[in-house]
């Protein structure tokens, strides 16, 4: 089976380091879908109004190694477990294909890209190549009281993030709410535990800069990437 991308999704973030480990961690981080040219057509999301949450079908396409392992170790077991891959969300698979579900907040007819979805909640890093697009529909796609693995026995520790208000005040309250959201998720690989590291994490054209101490995330300095 030969797949070509029907859109490209555009969001904050330029490198894979930093996204939400899932799609929903953060509810408002917003992205759009561009469609290639082909597939600009209207009549293709005729009807996608009437939906509330979209399904997306996409490449991992910053993996630039084949998966060569059966297992992997989930960041939300400290990276230290190792995991069947198809008992995971891991990246690292044999075909790279990610599945998020996002929400659909707007859509907009422009004259040099076509048709534009707008969507909150996504998991995906600008220009990821999206190969397919479904509607989430409530009763087949949604199941309560169900068994979820490991995941049933392990808390998502959010951390505390300080900014000092010298930095914050360069930002608009909604970027800095969400640049405190996504590093209360601690973006680091599960392998770093290293007080005096420093990090850098491109988010909306800034490079943000930040340590971590114990269950706290320190933003140091933000400058234009």
């Amino acid at each position: 089976m030969i797949i070509e991308p029907i859109a490209y999704y555009h969001s904050p973030f330029r490198s894979k380091f930093g996204i939400p480990k899932q799609s929903g961690l953060v509810k408002e981080l917003e992205g759009k879908i561009v469609f290639t040219p082909e597939y600009r057509d209207c009549d293709y999301i005729r009807g996608i109004e009437d939906f509330d949450y979209l399904w997306l079908i996409w490449e991992f396409s910053a993996n630039r190694h084949a998966s060569n392992s059966p297992v992997v170790r989930p960041p939300l077991l400290g990276g230290n477990t190792r995991i069947g891959v198809f008992a995971t969300r891991s990246p690292y698979r044999p075909n790279p294909i990610g599945l998020s579900s996002v929400r659909l907040t707007g859509i907009e007819t422009t004259a040099d890209r076509g048709t534009v979805l707008y969507v909150r909640g996504g998991d995906l890093m600008d220009g990821t190549p999206i190969y397919d697009i479904k509607p989430y529909i409530e009763y087949a796609d949604s199941h309560t009281n169900v068994r979820c693995g490991f995941v049933d026995e392990t808390v998502m520790q959010r951390m505390n993030v300080v900014m000092p208000d010298d930095l914050a005040c360069n930002l608009d309250k909604e970027t800095t709410r969400l640049l405190e959201e996504i590093l209360s998720l601690d973006p680091r690989p599960h392998y770093h535990n290293d007080d005096e590291r420093i990090y850098g994490m491109p988010f909306y054209g800034l490079d943000i800069r930040f340590k971590v101490s114990g269950n706290t995330v320190y933003v140091i300095k933000i400058l234009k990437d």
